[in-house]
């Protein structure tokens, strides 16, 4: 079983068997996949703090196609979440990111662009700018959304599902990086009928209801 290295994004653990992790990763080159990390879960392991959420890695893993799960060997850690932790707002937003990236990336299928676009958040979260976590939040849904290929043409919604502010402000994102947006004061409340519109459109499209916006809902 020859390894592969891929760069990587850990989107989700949970444990399996006594020591083990199951992995859910979204790499650059293969798309999503899951595989096992064995004997990630005790004191001294080859992954050591690799595998939190949203952890950007060089992943090393064999890969056999007659198996689902593929057997993860090691990584190297590029960047961490850590130091958005201490920021609850931040945390919760990770994990939104987190969550939804994984129902929506089908898995075995390259996805460059989804890629760059939690890198870009991701980045915009760590400039600590004040309101940085709701743009980032707002940015990745409206992308998540249009990458995925089911972003209704938001010019023709009815009035009452988005103002004519949260018109706009979809309209400067999807024509800009999320670091060149107009300069505005972000807050829970800004374009928050677009954000849960776009919430909406994702639940339908993957017919399932995500945790986490309850928990940005409650911030």
């Amino acid at each position: 079983m020859p390894a592969r290295v891929s760069e990587s994004f850990v989107l989700r653990t949970y444990p399996f068997r006594e020591s083990d992790l199951i992995v859910s990763f979204f790499t650059r080159d293969q798309g999503k996949l899951r595989g096992v990390a064995r004997r990630a879960r005790k004191p001294k392991n080859t992954f050591g703090s690799g595998l939190e959420r949203l952890s950007l890695i060089n992943l090393s893993y064999g890969q056999k196609e007659t198996r689902e799960l593929v057997n993860l060997n090691g990584c190297d850690l590029l960047q961490s979440q850590f130091g958005l932790l201490t920021d609850f707002d931040a945390s919760v937003a990770l994990d939104y990111v987190a969550e939804v990236s994984d129902h929506l990336l089908p898995p075995n299928e390259p996805n460059e662009r989804f890629f760059r676009l939690i890198n870009a958040v991701l980045a915009h979260m760590h400039t600590r700018a004040p309101g940085a976590v709701w743009t980032a939040v707002a940015y990745f849904s409206l992308w998540a959304t249009r990458l995925q290929g089911f972003l209704p043409d938001l010019s023709t919604c009815p009035d009452r599902a988005l103002s004519q502010e949260s018109r706009q402000l979809a309209s400067h994102m999807l024509r800009a990086p999320i670091s060149q947006l107009p300069v505005r004061t972000w807050n829970k409340d800004t374009a928050i009928d677009l954000r849960r519109f776009l919430i909406r459109q994702m639940e339908d499209h993957v017919e399932r209801r995500f945790h986490t916006p309850a928990l940005l809902e409650g911030l």
